[in-house]
């Protein structure tokens, strides 16, 4: 057995541990989805950090500035690397500070254990139709977003190993699966930890080291302007229309973290509302040094490899670290990818399945079901998803693009409802519906045209949702 092998044998055996180990504290529903609301802040930061960045942070966001440096002086992608990865760390400081505790206090005094419930007991007592619709969007986007994952598992094995690419699929599937059906929340977000961790010390070890070999800064510089300077300036070569779409497009992924159930899901399970603040410092300091080693990692593969070096960028770290690191400390370094990927994944298994469970079955058709007998059904539907998920993953897009689609759906169908919700007392149910449907359909719309090559959709999506929200609020309090 290859050393690389062994790292990768010790990181599964030891999740799987945790997934048994949390399976005996999980006793009701509020356990498996929000773990009682008992996480302290460490869990909750890293978890929460964990599972907004998943596979494409690793093998997405890395490939791209492998492929397109700082600034995309190429104009393949709309979001240029430096300014998903300066979006992103703005946009996870803003939902902690716009977001967390408001969320917190609101959804325990209401008794939500969901987004889809927050929003119906925001408004009304009940309210099928809300519920629904967002139970729908969750579900449609996380789909695809949870496709992605599972993508990532079978590029990072096949890199790896040499294993076939759905082989990956359906290994990093069934083990993610596993410990969710097992653990619930309490093992989805101590398993998070752990990765939370593997997946910082990848990020900032692995292009640092990489960055002695090729003789520091200099080195790196002088190897980059030799293969174009322009990949090493925030601008890329681009002016005007072009320059400022990409600046828009990056930040616009920023926007998207106020919308995200997998997310938004940490913030509901915290203990104490008084140790968000702490929570919220832990997680911008790992943004900060995550995003500025996925950004640096790219540079760093391209010095070293070369430009075209990969048919998919997107296997470039796993390579990487083969290269650089002996082969028992790559395995663990690419367990990483694997890391993220999988605690993205089992967050976004976990909220599909209490937004059908709770907010479908049993809110809708039995309100009356035991506990017992409610989580049976929400570890079977984890289940469905799961299998569905492994199929979609075949579809022939990169992880980055199916990411920035499904991230795009839910930041512009919740970030604004959810904003104004907490914030602005004029704030309608009508309002909210109306948000959510047309920030959701602004993305799938602009997606699917000539548009969609101009500025990412997250945008319009989310600047129509917030303006609809208002308009229509502001005209029910008329009538009324």
């Amino acid at each position: 057995m290859s050393a690389v092998a062994v790292g990768f044998i010790v990181y599964l055996t030891g999740i799987l541990i945790v997934g048994i180990i949390t399976s005996r504290m999980t006793k009701s529903l509020p356990d498996y989805l929000l773990a009682g609301r008992k996480l302290g802040p460490w869990v909750v930061a890293f978890s929460e950090r964990a599972s907004g960045e998943s596979g494409w942070m690793l093998l997405g966001l890395t490939g791209l500035a492998f492929a397109t440096g700082l600034g995309d002086p190429s104009g393949l992608k709309l979001e240029p690397a430096i300014w998903t990865a300066i979006g992103g760390v703005i946009g996870i400081w803003a939902s902690w500070l716009l977001i967390a505790k408001k969320l917190r206090v609101a959804s325990e005094k209401m008794g939500a254990l969901t987004l889809p419930r927050f929003f119906e007991l925001r408004f009304r007592k009940s309210d099928p139709i809300l519920r629904l619709i967002s139970t729908a969007i969750i579900t449609f986007c996380f789909a695809f977003y949870i496709a992605a994952q599972f993508d990532a598992a079978g590029k990072s094995l096949e890199a790896a190993f040499g294993w076939p690419h759905f082989s990956g699929v359906l290994i990093g599937a069934a083990i993610i699966v596993f410990y969710t059906l097992m653990g619930g929340f309490f093992a989805v977000a101590w398993t998070d930890f752990i990765q939370g961790w593997i997946m910082l010390v990848t990020l900032v070890i692995l292009p640092l080291v990489t960055l002695f070999v090729l003789g520091g800064f200099s080195g790196l510089s002088a190897s980059i302007n030799e293969i174009n300077p322009q990949f090493l300036t925030i601008t890329g070569g681009r002016s005007g229309l072009k320059l400022l779409s990409g600046i828009l497009g990056g930040f616009g992924v920023g926007l998207g973290y106020m919308g995200q159930p997998h997310l938004l899901a940490r913030y509901m399970s915290i203990r104490s509302v008084s140790e968000i603040k702490v929570a919220q410092k832990i997680a911008g300091v790992w943004a900060i040094l995550a995003y500025s080693g996925a950004v640096l990692m790219g540079l760093v593969a391209l010095a070293y490899f070369g430009p075209d070096s990969f048919a998919d960028p997107e296997k470039m770290m796993p390579a990487l670290a083969l290269e650089i690191f002996p082969a028992w400390l790559a395995g663990i370094l690419i367990c990483g990818a694997l890391a993220a990927m999988m605690s993205t994944a089992d967050s976004q298994l976990l909220v599909t399945t209490s937004s059908i469970s709770e907010d479908v079955y049993h809110q809708t058709f039995n309100p009356e079901i035991s506990q017992k007998r409610l989580l049976l059904i929400s570890r079977i539907i984890t289940l469905l998803i799961g299998i569905i998920a492994i199929f979609l993953a075949r579809l022939p897009h990169s992880i980055f693009d199916k990411v920035l689609f499904a991230w795009g759906g839910l930041g512009a169908a919740f970030g604004p409802a959810l904003l104004l919700s907490l914030w602005w007392k004029k704030v309608t149910r009508d309002g909210v519906l109306a948000g959510m449907i047309s920030g959701f359909v602004t993305v799938i719309i602009w997606e699917n045209s000539p548009f969609g090559n101009v500025l990412y959709s997250l945008v319009p999506g989310f600047i129509i949702a917030l303006i609809s929200i208002i308009f229509v609020s502001l005209i029910n309090k008329k009538l009324k």
